[in-house]
């Protein structure tokens, strides 16, 4: 069974990494979703992973891609998995990825 969070905790998330973070989220759009993402927003995420809406070639579709680790059940795993997700995805692109604190 998938866990969810409750809507304070992904409303926070989502307004952190869409304020925040949003070359994270094209990195992890054109690594793991289409090279070709020309933006990216996050839109959800539960257990499983994040949705992201990716626009390429001017057209929006959603997006989930899994958490790296596995599924998560704990609001403090949330950051490990985005972290994880934004090193896999410089990795993927020959990005250097920036120190985390």
């Amino acid at each position: 069974m998938t866990t969810t969070f409750s809507p304070d905790i992904v409303s926070a998330i989502l307004r952190h990494m869409n304020g925040d973070h949003t070359d994270d989220n094209l990195l992890i759009a054109r690594a793991f979703v289409n090279p070709a993402a020309e933006s990216a927003t996050m839109t959800g995420l539960d257990g499983d992973g994040g949705v992201w809406d990716v626009t390429v070639d001017g057209v929006v579709n959603p997006a989930s891609v899994a958490w790296p680790a596995g599924p998560i059940t704990e609001r403090a795993e949330v950051r490990r998995e985005i972290v994880a997700l934004y090193d896999g995805a410089c990795a993927a692109l020959g990005v250097e990825p920036r120190p985390h604190s």
